[in-house]
């Protein structure tokens, strides 16, 4: 598909991703490849804040921190530096500046744990997600998530399918800046598996 109609959807779909980052960082969520194992510098702060200011004019800002699965899932990595860039953005927009404490604020906020946004299809019940537990695998060893919250209210897509977005924390001890991967499973007793996904901690920014 081309012309207007295709356009239109990939500005909805890029509108999408947006609110999903800016969700995701909403809630609280750390680490990226540097930020995953410390704090932004002065020189990451600066990069932050003029990548969120050029952003504005950038409709797939949010691409960079999403991950898009074969079946239509999406994960949201956020970072301090996505978190810092996106309050930039923000700022911006409202034709304001960043301050020295709302800076400290966002890179401060969710040290020591990573925040996952996890967009999962499924249906037909909106109760679909609710009982889903993740962990992280670091090899043959799980991580469980310190926080849980699965989506109780699933947004219904164009094709019919519904959507839930589900937020699951997870202490940064004892994750690589490196390759992780996200295991979903239902409800016990079966808990069956109902996502994976491999995810690179050490690529984001």
């Amino acid at each position: 598909m081309s012309g207007p109609r295709a356009r239109a959807g990939q500005h909805r779909r890029r509108g999408v991703l947006a609110l999903a980052l800016a969700t995701a960082l909403g809630c609280g969520l750390p680490g990226s490849a540097a930020a995953l194992v410390g704090d932004l510098d002065e020189g990451g702060i600066r990069e932050a804040i003029e990548a969120g200011i050029a952003s504005i004019t950038q409709d797939d800002f949010a691409d960079e921190w999403q991950l898009r699965l074969p079946g239509g899932e999406e994960v949201v990595v956020a970072t301090p530096f996505s978190r810092l860039a996106l309050a930039a953005r923000h700022a911006t927009m409202k034709g304001e500046a960043l301050t020295e404490k709302q800076q400290k604020e966002q890179i401060d906020r969710g040290k020591g744990r990573i925040q996952l946004l996890v967009t999962m299809r499924g249906g037909p019940s909106r109760s679909f997600a609710r009982f889903y537990q993740p962990v992280v695998m670091v090899g043959d060893r799980e991580v469980k998530a310190s926080f849980v919250q699965n989506e109780r209210t699933p947004l219904v897509q164009e094709d019919g399918r519904l959507a839930a977005r589900n937020v699951y924390v997870f202490p940064l001890e004892g994750l690589p800046n490196g390759a992780v991967t996200l295991v979903v499973r239902g409800a016990p007793p079966e808990q069956k598996e109902v996502l994976r996904a491999k995810i690179d901690l050490g690529k984001f920014r």
